[in-house]
């Protein structure tokens, strides 16, 4: 008589939509660190740069057919391209007001969407593995001048993020659960008070099953 075979189920999986190299060598190099307990696959190979309304469009796209979609937003540039707006215009950040409203809203037509927004930038996520803070840096590049005296030798270069044995996730690893409790003590974001210093990155991991960086996942990345 054939034995039936047991299928094992299969694990969840996630999709990020993300705007900028940084983010891409950070989740790749938790890849490389947590194979064994994490399956995740990144795709494509190559971040490529792509506006806010794109990135959007992504996002419904992969709801789809993920468990979940985390949307990994870097505040500075909305910021920065909203002051440069002309008079009349409608600005960057009322367009990603609005594209959030619709993701996060009441009534919002999908459940599996998770908006991560990081002020002014990632670096804000790395800073709150070493301190608790809610300081806002006018820009991405003071933000990293300070965040060089807990990591002297940072640098926004895949060399950086990647080296063997002292990647960026390696780096930060020991310091993790520091930095998602005080992320959590920042709160959410306000749109009423968009110069606020924060990052929202631990509600990646306090997702199901990843908290613990033990589940079996597949995470794919879009960009």
């Amino acid at each position: 008589m054939r034995e039936n075979k047991r299928i094992p189920p299969r694990g969840k999986q996630f999709a990020f939509v993300v705007d900028g190299e940084c983010e891409y060598w950070y989740i790749q190099m938790l890849k490389r660190n947590e194979q064994r307990s994490v399956n995740i696959g990144l795709e494509p190979k190559i971040p490529q740069k792509k506006e806010l309304s794109e990135q959007y469009d992504k996002v419904m796209e992969l709801a789809h057919d993920y468990d979940k979609v985390f949307w990994i937003v870097d505040f500075d540039v909305i910021i920065r391209e909203t002051r440069a707006a002309k008079k009349g215009a409608i600005t960057l950040l009322h367009k990603f007001e609005e594209y959030y409203n619709k993701l996060t809203g009441t009534g919002k037509k999908y459940k599996n969407v998770e908006i991560i927004i990081n002020n002014p930038c990632l670096e804000y996520w790395y800073l709150l593995h070493f301190e608790t803070t809610h300081k806002y840096f006018e820009s991405c590049d003071n933000l990293v001048q300070h965040l060089r005296k807990h990591l002297i030798n940072y640098e926004k270069t895949r060399k950086f993020y990647t080296k063997e044995n002292n990647d960026i996730y390696l780096q930060l690893k020991p310091h993790l659960n520091q930095a998602i409790s005080n992320a959590e003590k920042l709160g959410e974001f306000n749109f009423d008070n968009p110069q606020q210093g924060m990052s929202e990155m631990h509600k990646f991991f306090n997702e199901e099953g990843i908290e613990k960086i033990l589940l079996k996942v597949r995470i794919k990345i879009a960009t």
